[in-house]
């Protein structure tokens, strides 16, 4: 990945070139302020949206400069992986005088447009922000912003700037050779469906893609909507298994549903790992609760907000490929056979 070329700030004669009006008129149609046309006032706005231009809403004197902010741009705060991922960033902002502004997008790529918009008009010393996928326009305003942007938990695709994370498509492929190494072959998944969700499509892509290797396929699938829960991974477990009861091994997409199927199974009387296996993703401080120890894979979530932290804070230099690529720690648990 090549360093991203130098950037200056996009300014009201840009977006007036764009559009074919004046300045004028350009702040005026930004400010939603003074007599505009309709139409001129789509053509201004259609071409600051395609250029990434973002109003600053510093007045007077410190127009020209940056804020003590950090923008961090999460999908969920309900998913336990991201107090995690803002418990790092903040550690390592902590003597900086640098403070973490937190935007939540629900995995929405509108939703995230209007927050990086909101967060990037008060600019911010950097912006952290979750994934590699996000609408055009959101990539235009990252890629003129001039900060230091750092897109984390993920290495599988094209930065804007500088990536801190894993390779989920690796994480999907080891787990996958894991379960096949301990002797399972009939093998389900359990996860959410995925438009959004890319990091889990990833994982799952790896992971079929070494079963295909080791001549295997999954055999089902049950998937959800909406948010995890233990009691979606009970629900879930006792769908596919009705479906499918001949399953060795459940991979579930993430470790609380496969906390609930954990759960469920171990109800159920199964012999867990020697009837069937279970594994998750994460590694959260939750499973450390549970009568057994779900088989699970460290996302290293809190040191993927330090180091993004340390970047956005000048602590650390970016490498010269700009991708910090962690390794995706495998834990056995109790839930998966000792490779034989």
């Amino acid at each position: 990945m090549n360093p991203p070329p130098a950037r200056r700030p996009l300014t009201l004669r840009d977006v007036s070139e764009a559009s074919g009006v004046s300045e004028m008129t350009v702040s005026r149609v930004l400010r939603n302020r003074g007599d505009v046309s309709a139409a001129t006032r789509e053509k201004v706005l259609t071409a600051a949206k395609s250029l990434g231009y973002v109003p600053n809403k510093i007045a007077g004197g410190l127009a020209s400069q940056r804020v003590n902010l950090v923008a961090v741009v999460i999908p969920s705060l309900s998913n336990l992986v991201f107090p995690d991922v803002l418990g790092g960033i903040s550690a390592e902002l902590d003597d900086t005088g640098l403070q973490p502004v937190v935007g939540v997008s629900n995995y929405s790529p509108a939703r995230e447009e209007t927050v990086l918009y909101d967060m990037l008009s008060w600019r911010p010393s950097g912006v952290i922000l979750a994934g590699l996928e996000h609408s055009a326009a959101s990539r235009a305003m990252l890629q003129n912003a001039g900060i230091p942007i750092v897109e984390i938990m993920d290495t599988d695709g094209q930065g804007i700037d500088t990536l801190v994370g894993i390779s989920h498509i690796r994480a999907g492929r080891e787990m996958a050779d894991r379960i096949v190494a301990s002797g399972y072959r009939r093998i389900g998944f359990v996860g959410t469906h995925m438009p959004e969700d890319h990091r889990a499509r990833k994982r799952l892509a790896g992971f079929e893609e070494a079963l295909s290797g080791h001549g295997l396929q999954l055999e089902a699938r049950e998937y959800y909507q909406g948010g995890s829960s233990l009691l979606k991974g009970r629900e879930l477990t006792e769908r596919i298994l009705a479906r499918a009861p001949d399953l060795d091994f459940l991979y579930y997409s993430n470790d609380m549903i496969g906390a609930g199927g954990l759960l469920y199974c171990l109800d159920r009387g199964f012999d867990i790992p020697g009837q069937i296996g279970l594994a998750g993703f994460n590694g959260v401080d939750m499973l450390d609760g549970l009568p057994v120890q779900l088989a699970t894979t460290d996302a290293r979530r809190v040191e993927i907000g330090r180091r993004a932290a340390r970047i956005v804070a000048g602590k650390d230099v970016p490498p010269p490929d700009r991708v910090v690529a962690l390794t995706p720690t495998f834990s056995p648990g109790d839930t998966i056979r000792q490779a034989g």
